[in-house]
């Protein structure tokens, strides 16, 4: 997206978007442990179950902490985009890009990737 904004809107990409991108990717993993985190715990309580559900579990049990984090660091986005100044302007678009993508991310991509490692490992065993 910012390369397309920097070719047709001039837009730089600065040390402010680098804070930004890493600020996003340090979100992303935190939300994508604290997914990780409440596998561990199910499985440990619930090993009976197959994997597949505990994940669905675990994602589901997590969702609305990720969509509560992510809205409320969107709201205060959206506030200091609008009442900002210009300087901060697209610093603050590629947080709001980053807390939307990161959130999907971690957790609509990182249990599918860790069931797909699973099946694999065990296609690897045999």
């Amino acid at each position: 997206i910012f390369s397309l904004l920097g070719h047709f809107r001039g837009v730089e990409v600065d040390t402010l978007f680098v804070t930004a991108v890493l600020t996003i990717l340090s979100f992303s993993v935190h939300d994508t442990i604290v997914v990780y985190d409440r596998i561990r715990e199910l499985k440990k309580k619930h090993g009976y179950l197959e994997f597949e559900d505990i994940i669905n579990r675990a994602v589901v049990e997590t969702m609305g902490r990720s969509i509560n984090n992510s809205l409320t660091i969107i709201f205060m986005l959206l506030a200091m985009y609008l009442l900002g100044g210009d300087t901060t302007r697209w610093f603050i678009f590629a947080l709001l890009i980053g807390t939307v993508s990161g959130t999907y991310s971690s957790t609509f991509t990182a249990a599918p990737i860790l069931i797909a490692w699973d099946k694999f490992s065990h296609w690897a065993k045999k």
